[in-house]
């Protein structure tokens, strides 16, 4: 490139500015080189730390809730089918067997464990068996936490759940 003279065609003031430009630019490309080889890679490095650190605890809460869910849906069907079996039978003895079958079966079915599970029965008035009494079910269920190892030794439950049914005795049965 020649030199800025006076002979130059748009003069010498025109010459200096294209030459302040030209070395203004090849500096700035000689940063941005630099930066770009710097910064390389980092992004994914980031992502991938934020992707962990905020999805994990988000996806373990959503399997929880799941699991509650679950276990919502077993014990409010497990406490209707017992109650319709307990007015069905034809004794208060044979009702409460046949009624923890039905919540110990209703439960299995949603996967959960019979032992996480308790039932209750109130009649009213005190006789089971006579025409005209309401049956009342409860089934008490304890929703442990998902992926806790040593969870029977530790005990950590991540809901108590609770469903009661009522069904009253017919006069034929």
């Amino acid at each position: 490139m020649p030199l800025c003279s006076r002979e130059t065609p748009n003069g010498i003031g025109e010459c200096i500015r294209r030459r302040v430009r030209e070395a203004w630019c090849t500096a700035v490309a000689a940063l941005d080189s630099r930066k770009d080889d710097a910064e390389r890679g980092s992004a994914v490095v980031e992502f991938t730390f934020l992707a962990v650190l905020l999805m994990v605890p988000l996806v373990y809460f959503i399997i929880t809730v799941g699991q509650i869910q679950g276990g919502s849906f077993a014990v409010v069907g497990a406490a209707d089918q017992a109650a319709k079996v307990f007015v069905a039978q034809a004794d208060p003895e044979s009702g409460r067997i046949a009624a923890e079958q039905a919540v110990m079966l209703a439960l299995a079915d949603h996967g959960h464990p019979a032992e996480n599970a308790r039932m209750e029965t109130v009649c009213k008035p005190a006789d089971c068996s006579s025409a005209g009494s309401a049956v009342t079910v409860t089934v008490h269920l304890s929703v442990p936490l998902p992926f806790v190892p040593f969870n029977d030794s530790l005990g950590l439950t991540s809901s108590e759940l609770n469903a009661s049914a009522t069904q009253i005795v017919g006069r034929f049965r």
